[in-house]
């Protein structure tokens, strides 16, 4: 797979905050990364009871748009996304398939009662990113806390971690990225 990261906006998004993702995952991953079109995914997706978005469903939709194109595909989404196994997912990632889903539903300040705070919401936004990216590249989750590759049960976890792979999760990076050239 090549490392060049494509960002896929579900629905309206801020043109500056994907910029910014971009630049930042750029650094991490030594990769190109660009925003590509927006992807129209209509409120009607939603499962009707939850009101939640599945998985499955964007990852389809971001595939189709997006057919046989080179690079890890991430989409970006406000929907609250679930899946099977779980009430809600800040994001997952499919490394068959080359595509990374990031939630900002509950990465929002303003989910948990708080005063909107976007600082707080991109450093969240690019915790999560990291996260699934990596896992699009073949990383597995660290029992570091701190790592990026940590598994977050839930917001206070993301917050705890840092926006980038610790020293051993590094270096499996770097030895997937020299596997791959």
């Amino acid at each position: 797979m090549e490392s060049r990261v494509r960002i896929v906006p579900i629905n309206a998004m801020d043109g500056g905050f994907l910029d910014r993702l971009a630049l930042c995952l750029e650094e991490r991953f030594l990769a190109s990364a660009r925003v590509e079109r927006t992807l129209v995914v209509p409120r009607s997706a939603l499962n009707a009871t939850r009101r939640q978005l599945f998985l499955s469903t964007i990852v389809s939709k971001v595939r189709r748009a997006h057919p046989e194109e080179a690079g890890v595909l991430l989409a970006i989404t406000d929907f609250d996304v679930y899946k099977t196994s779980h009430r809600f997912i800040f994001g997952d990632a499919d490394e068959a398939q080359g595509v990374a889903v990031v939630s900002l539903h509950r990465l929002r300040a303003e989910f948990y009662g708080e005063e909107p705070d976007e600082n707080m919401l991109f450093q969240r936004a690019l915790k999560e990113c990291v996260h699934e990216l990596g896992h699009a590249f073949g990383l597995k989750h660290c029992f570091n806390a701190r790592c990026a590759m940590y598994y977050s049960n839930s917001i206070f976890e993301t917050d705890n971690k840092m926006p980038y792979f610790c020293e051993t999760c590094d270096k499996r990076m770097s030895r997937a990225r020299n596997e791959r050239s």
